[in-house]
């Protein structure tokens, strides 16, 4: 081929390509007839492939989420998208080729200063953001926000602008998104981590990083079971679940055991969840769980301590009440026994001092003996049963925590702690306990200034060893106990 042939060649096609260009609604930034240096030569080896070009920069303007129109040097529209047609209602055909956008995109009275102020952006450096209110086609009113710049020939010099713009309540959207997403990994006050499918974890915030006891990085990556010795598996089931079904209806307290350098550390999380999807695909494709969670041992605790407050002081209330019934006081210190086991102990005992009262504190090598006068049954439920009508003391055992409460008027806890069954049996038999006692509480039972003997709580394996709370609420129990022998030994004795 010739070389004018060649040049004919370029330009036909280059008008060719204009008009594939408007009817898809996107034009090409120069005119068909205007000379460049592609234009002047062959596009490749056959003239005809050369529609590739327009069609690609057609389908990606088109396909573009932002609104996109583009000026030439003086003004006239070269470029408009699918999206400025969507917002607008202008079509390419209708917006192409006009000079300006008065009257018919822009109000005649604001036309001037939205010109001017757009086409300021093709001498200016970077890009320029401005707010116009646009018309639409139907004679509407669209607050935008714009995005201007510049686009320069192959001179250097300004060739026109292109303009990007959005509707402003989209754009406030997508900056709000943004803004609480950099929020959430730096200021909040809670954990957010994101898991990946993986379930690891992919993004970290400080709070997050803090509770697991680590560096931000340190913990990316990592399988849950590192950093959690306990809770793991329910954690990985939550988000397993998320993962195929969605985020829970309710948040879920989690208990895990964080490990430390210091040992493992229990926690109670209560714990969000949300399934992130790709917003880009058209089916949703699972990114991962956003776990957001915050720290509530504290305030269960405390809760689970108001609660068992209020039920021991129910039971304290109730037990009077059942008590004042009883014609017998002797009765009435068992009912008081019965009602303070109910949540609080396995077994409980009272062992009153032999001979009525313990002997004064100034009296010297007198050793106190003890009578059991009560005691729940060792073996199955049921009520509190008066013993001892006989009177026989119980042998003595040295360092007897019963003993040790009277001589020290006070409580006294013991614990087999963590021996093996066989030890822990012999420990409760030697000390005349039930075989499966591991934790005691003596209490002593005090009324009008004297010792009349010791209440005893012990617990089974199952339950944890009495705590300082618990010795608080036997003491109050034992007060009422101790008024009730009190009442039993005036009448047994003829006073009123």
């Amino acid at each position: 081929m010739s070389e004018p042939t060649r040049r004919t060649c370029g330009r036909s096609l280059q008008g060719v390509q204009v008009s594939a260009s408007r009817r898809s609604g996107a034009t090409d930034a120069l005119g068909p007839d205007e000379p460049g240096p592609e234009r002047d030569g062959p596009r490749g080896p056959n003239c005809p492939d050369s529609h590739d070009g327009s069609d690609l920069l057609a389908a990606l303007l088109d396909g573009m989420d932002a609104a996109l129109c583009a000026f030439d040097a003086d003004g006239a529209v070269t470029h408009w998208n699918r999206e400025a047609e969507r917002i607008l209602g202008w079509t390419a055909a209708e917006a192409v080729g006009r000079r300006g956008l008065a009257g018919w995109a822009v109000r005649s009275a604001d036309a001037e200063e939205v010109e001017g102020r757009l086409m300021a952006a093709m001498h200016a450096p970077g890009r320029q953001v401005h707010e116009f209110a646009l018309l639409t086609k139907d004679g509407g009113r669209v607050l935008v926000r714009t995005q201007s710049a510049a686009v320069h020939g192959p001179d250097g010099k300004p060739a026109g602008l292109y303009c990007a713009f959005s509707e402003v309540h989209a754009q406030i959207d997508l900056e709000r998104s943004i803004a609480l997403s950099e929020a959430l990994f730096e200021d909040a006050s809670w954990g957010v981590v994101l898991v990946d499918a993986d379930l690891r974890p992919a993004v970290v915030n400080a709070h997050a990083a803090r509770a697991f006891g680590a560096g931000r990085t340190a913990v990316l990556g990592r399988p849950l079971g590192e950093l959690l010795s306990q809770g793991v598996e329910e954690l990985e089931g939550a988000l397993t679940h998320v993962l195929a079904e969605g985020a829970p209806p309710a948040p879920a307290e989690i208990r895990v055991s964080v490990r430390t350098p210091k040992g493992d550390k229990r926690r109670c999380w209560r714990s969000g969840f949300v399934r992130l999807a790709s917003p880009l695909a058209e089916e949703p494709v699972p990114l991962g769980v956003a776990w957001l969670f915050v720290d509530v041992t504290e305030a269960k605790q405390a809760e689970q301590e108001a609660s068992l407050l209020r039920f021991r002081t129910n039971q304290l209330h109730r037990a009077a009440r059942a008590a004042a019934e009883c014609e017998d006081p002797a009765e009435a210190a068992t009912v008081h026994l019965d009602f303070a086991l109910a949540g609080f102990a396995d077994h409980a005992l009272i062992d009153r001092v032999a001979g009525g009262t313990a002997p004064p504190d100034d009296a010297t090598g007198t050793p106190v003996r003890l009578v059991r006068i009560a005691a729940t049954p060792s073996v199955g439920p049921g009520p509190s049963l008066l013993t001892g009508r006989a009177g026989l003391p119980l042998r003595p055992t040295e360092g007897h925590p019963a003993l040790q409460c009277v001589d020290r008027i006070g409580s006294v806890r013991a614990t087999v702690g963590t021996a093996p069954p066989d030890q822990a049996r012999a420990w409760a038999e030697a000390r005349q306990w039930p075989p499966d006692a591991v934790h005691a509480l003596c209490t002593v039972l005090r009324s009008r200034g004297r010792t009349l003997g010791v209440v005893t709580f012990l617990r089974a394996a199952g339950r944890t060893p009495f705590e300082r709370p618990d010795a608080a609420y036997a003491e109050d129990v034992a007060g009422r106990i101790a008024t009730a022998l009190d009442l039993a030994d005036l009448l047994k004795n003829g006073r009123t």
